[in-house]
């Protein structure tokens, strides 16, 4: 369910990670992986790709939804770091600039907040009175996590009373990614291009908008049982290690514009990888697509609507820029936007 949740994660990265002193050098190198959808079966392909041909708006990272005088141009983005952002930034910067809005689904100020949040309230991500996660783990799974952990930074001891949420969360991220955001500090090309947008707005005096409250990532993960959070840890443990390949896998599908695909990929890697029973799997596949997707997805369609609206009176448009995998699907914004009376195209 975690690897999945690249938007706060991204978010909880600017948050948790300061530049490391002297090590703001823009020419890092870029974590390089394997796209594992090259290695897979003919029998896989074949999976995948019926389930991509059944899902509305499977594929594409930019659309336009229109109503009467109001216009949302819409923007699937990816959030993390790749110099073929580049182009993108310079494509939309005019759209931008003219623009009555952009609206994502973090604000700088909402990072703020969370950073604020998360240091004066550390029990919002460190259990301090409950049982610790070598308490509740197989002592072999919390080996396995601890060196996880540490590979990305964070000491075993104070991973063992983090929250399963934010630990699941930290293993979706790969070691070469985290070192990368810390060395290269806060430069906006540096950065995903959610926050490569966002600075592309403030340099023309764009209003930047959050789709949803700073602190909606605590309300997605609250109400889970003690199982369903340690499942969660479970289920990223196998693709700790490759986490690289992941991002690898994930960034090149982005970039074919393949988004669905993504999905699907994870569901059938999670079966395939997992030492979790399928049942166990498809119920964490479930957790995310509702928590992760759905729900917020539906509750964007008032404030996209508001501001797109509000900007027609001034015979504007307004930009909105969230992570590619809200797109697709039935319950997906599009379809959403769709049958709220929206022409998308």
């Amino acid at each position: 369910m975690m690897k999945l949740a690249k938007g706060w994660a991204a978010a909880l990265l600017v948050a948790l990670s300061a530049p490391i002193p002297g090590h703001a050098d823009e020419s890092a190198a870029i974590c390089a992986g394997r796209d594992l959808m090259a290695t897979l079966s003919n029998a896989d392909r074949a999976q995948i790709a019926r389930a991509v041909a059944a899902t509305p708006y499977a594929a594409g990272t930019r659309w336009r939804a229109t109503r009467d005088d109001a216009v949302i141009e819409i923007v699937g983005t990816y959030h993390f770091p790749d110099p073929r952002h580049a182009p993108v930034v310079a494509a939309l910067r005019p759209l931008i600039a003219e623009a009555g809005a952009l609206l994502v689904e973090v604000t700088p100020e909402g990072e703020l907040q969370l950073t604020r949040a998360l240091a004066q309230d550390p029990s919002l991500m460190v259990d301090a009175d409950g049982p610790t996660l070598p308490e509740r783990l197989p002592p072999e799974q919390w080996q396995q996590l601890g060196r996880a952990m540490e590979a990305r930074g964070i000491p075993p001891i104070m991973a063992s009373k983090m929250r399963p949420w934010y630990v699941a969360t930290v293993l979706g991220l790969s070691p070469c990614m985290i070192e990368t955001s810390r060395r290269r500090g806060a430069s906006p090309d540096a950065a995903g291009l959610d926050h490569q947008l966002i600075a592309a707005a403030q340099d023309a005096g764009t209003s930047v908008l959050a789709l949803e409250p700073w602190d909606s990532m605590f309300a997605i993960f609250a109400g889970l049982t003690p199982e369903e959070e340690l499942d969660m840890i479970r289920a990223a443990l196998p693709a700790a290690q490759l986490a690289d390949d992941y991002a690898a896998t994930t960034i090149e599908a982005y970039f074919r514009g393949d988004i669905w695909a993504i999905w699907e990929f994870s569901r059938l890697d999670a079966l395939n990888s997992s030492d979790l029973p399928a049942e166990t799997v498809a119920h964490q596949m479930q957790l995310a697509e509702e928590r992760l997707m759905t729900a917020r997805n539906g509750n964007w369609i008032a404030p996209l609507t508001k501001a797109a609206q509000e900007a027609a009176t001034q015979g504007r448009h307004v930009v909105a820029a969230f992570g590619a995998l809200h797109l697709p699907g039935e319950n997906g914004v599009l379809r959403l936007l769709e049958r709220d009376g929206w022409t998308i195209e």
